[in-house]
């Protein structure tokens, strides 16, 4: 039963639908809180980040194989694991496999020990003597030694032409090896008729007997027949048999299947795998040290920076060892592995990875032979800012490598003639030197001798070898029998600066043009005038426009002129017998002069010619047997220095001559 009144109420609420409220069933009164977090779905994210990472970690890993670095060690190659024959079927050949090989470092010093002959009165003794051969840079930064005497031009050229005279004579190398001293005594063979006793000769009868007597013990040699035996053809088998050497025997050899593949062109360009040892005498920065040992670039900045994150340090101390891995191909040099050694001890090794990039990894296999390079020392540094005079380097470098006052002064004097002492050094110049050693030191004493020397200044080489004459002078000459000492210098004033040239010019004072027949080297009044060379005093005195003027003649039809001189020196009168070097006069201006200068003047056969350009002969040259003597010398140290002497020749004594 419906009342009226509730009839109209119902269809008063139902006349519009979709304005209700939405129907909740969990026993909320209201929607739900969009702040909400829902339980399910946060354990369902964090279950699914879990199992992701798990999964990469393992990928990473597998991956990496259990180590803790990215450049792969090197591992021996198993059995198993060779290609087989059905592998090869996209190989191409290559080169053989190149072993590890240390870079060959200069060596700036070799101690040899050599088998000497030398004649003491009638014996000959032979014995082994040392002898040291070193290289030695001039722009090398050697540490200060003895003192040496200061630059003096005088002191320098003086004794320049003076031979040096050896009481005793040269020493041989012996060709075989000799470990303790023998003495030989050579006697002429005796040539004169001995006297025999003609009492014991024997008669005819008497020879007779003895031959009869004899005769029967001698019958098994009286005919000796040497011929060859006739040897059967059928002694080893006849046409009847079954089986001969003529039949075939039914084997037919098959060759064995072998391809044959050519070993591609692109592996014929210079590759392989060296080592290079670069040890630290002082503390420095790791990249100076790879920059002084050629390495430069990106490769050595990263190797650096690498090694600086490594070590949290930039420097290495002394006493470090960098062992440098290099890949040599296209011509280009690559840095792919760096060892760091204190010592012979092990500290870290970084390598380069497939990304290009140096990363740590393991030490790399220690061999014999880079054993032994860690054993030679790095050559000294380079000297930094400006380079001292070629008189100074020579003097230094001397001492450095053990060489006595003697031995530098006769270098010096060797390059006088071609290099200016007072000039800078390049950083390319360096000497040769071989000399001999006392039996119980590594340095040069008095009794030592220089042997060779071969000097590289401004890209030019000389080579000089020490000889002894059969009068027992001592001298050097050039590797074609030629005299180091030139025959006329062309600087006689030691401290001139070249002035006006050969040619013709406008005289200062007369004003016109004239022909200049000399050079003129400017120096300071009183400066010293040297002998250009040997010979006699023509004339010393005045001369007009020349001034107090000298002239000497010298062998072969040359004359120098010296003019315009302050003073001519004590002594100096004609007939003077001078020699190269030798104080002649002093610097000045007498005559028609502007200025205190040296007009030098060089006439050729009456001739006046250029000083600076004609080309001077040499003083001395052997010929002869002497020169084929000097030849067999010098063949035989160059032997000696490359390691292939086989056979004697005469060179310096190293304990009986002495150098003046």
């Amino acid at each position: 039963m419906v009342l009226p009144g509730m009839n109209q109420q119902i269809l008063t609420n139902t006349s519009e639908p979709g304005d209700e409220p939405p129907l909740i069933t969990d026993g909320r009164r209201g929607p739900p809180d969009r702040r909400e977090v829902s339980a399910r779905w946060l354990a369902g994210t964090f279950l699914t980040g879990i199992t992701a990472s798990l999964l990469i970690g393992v990928a990473l890993f597998a991956a990496l194989d259990g180590r803790q670095q990215l450049a792969t060690p090197p591992e021996l190659a198993t059995k198993e694991e060779m290609p087989s024959k059905g592998d090869a079927q996209d190989s191409s050949k290559g080169n053989r496999v190149l072993a590890t090989i240390t870079k060959q470092k200069s060596r700036d010093r070799r101690r040899m020990e050599v088998s000497t002959m030398q004649k003491i009165g009638e014996r000959e003794i032979i014995r082994t003597k040392p002898f040291e051969y070193v290289r030695m840079t001039l722009a090398a930064d050697h540490p200060a030694g003895r003192q040496y005497p200061a630059f003096d031009a005088m002191t320098v050229f003086s004794d320049g032409a003076k031979a040096q005279a050896q009481p005793t004579e040269a020493a041989q190398i012996y060709g075989a090896k000799v470990e303790s001293e023998i003495s030989l005594r050579t006697i002429d063979f005796p040539l004169n008729a001995a006297n025999y006793d003609s009492e014991s000769e024997l008669s005819s009868d008497e020879v007779e007997k003895v031959v009869r007597s004899t005769g029967q013990l001698l019958t098994d040699g009286d005919v000796q027949i040497a011929s060859l035996h006739y040897v059967d053809p059928l002694r080893f088998g006849n046409s009847d048999s079954s089986f001969t050497l003529t039949q075939p025997l039914g084997v037919r050899i098959t060759q064995e299947n072998v391809s044959i593949s050519n070993r591609l062109m692109e592996d014929e360009t210079n590759s392989g795998f060296s080592e290079d040892i670069i040890p630290f005498r002082s503390d420095s920065k790791i990249i100076d040290a790879l920059n002084k040992s050629g390495y430069e670039g990106e490769d050595a900045d990263n190797i650096a920076e690498a090694l600086s994150k490594l070590m949290n340090s930039p420097r290495l101390k002394a006493g470090s060892v960098l062992r440098v891995g290099v890949m040599s191909s296209e011509k280009e040099d690559h840095i792919v592995r760096v060892t760091l050694y204190n010592g012979t001890t092990h500290i870290v090794t970084v390598a380069l990875d497939d990304q290009k990039q140096y990363v740590p990894s393991d030490e790399p296999e220690m061999t014999p032979l880079l054993q032994t390079a860690f054993d030679d020392s790095a050559p000294p540094p380079t000297i930094r800012g400006e380079l001292p005079s070629v008189y100074d380097a020579v003097y230094k470098a001397a001492f450095a490598y053990g060489m006595t006052n003697d031995m530098a002064r006769q270098l010096v004097k060797m390059l006088a003639n071609d290099v200016d002492l007072q000039s800078k050094i390049s950083r390319s110049d360096s000497i040769e030197a071989f000399f001999s050693l006392p039996e119980d030191s590594d340095s040069a004493n008095e009794e030592s001798q220089l042997l060779y020397v071969s000097a590289n200044m401004g890209g030019a080489t000389r080579k000089f070898y020490r000889y002894q004459s059969p009068e027992g002078n001592v001298e050097f000459f050039d590797e074609n029998g030629r005299s180091a000492q030139q025959f006329l210098i062309r600087k006689p004033v030691p401290n001139g600066v070249f002035g006006s040239p050969f040619g013709g010019r406008r005289h200062p004072i007369l004003g016109y043009v004239r022909m200049h027949t000399g050079v003129d080297w400017r120096a300071p009044r009183g400066s010293p005038i040297l002998a250009a060379g040997n010979g006699v005093v023509e004339k010393a005195g005045w001369a007009n426009g020349y001034g107090n003027q000298t002239i000497i003649r010298h062998a072969n039809g040359y004359q120098t002129s010296y003019n315009h001189q302050n003073a001519i020196a004590s002594g100096i009168t004609p007939g003077t017998r001078v020699r190269q070097g030798q104080l002649i006069g002093y610097v000045g201006s007498t005559g028609l002069s502007t200025g205190p200068h040296l007009h030098y003047e060089v006439i050729v056969n009456g001739a006046k010619v250029d000083p600076m350009r004609i080309r001077m002969p040499q003083s001395q040259s052997l010929n002869g047997k002497q020169l084929e003597v000097f030849m067999r010398e010098r063949n035989r140290i160059d032997q000696l220095l490359d390691g292939k002497g086989d056979t004697p020749a005469k060179v310096a004594n190293s304990s009986q001559a002495k150098s003046g």
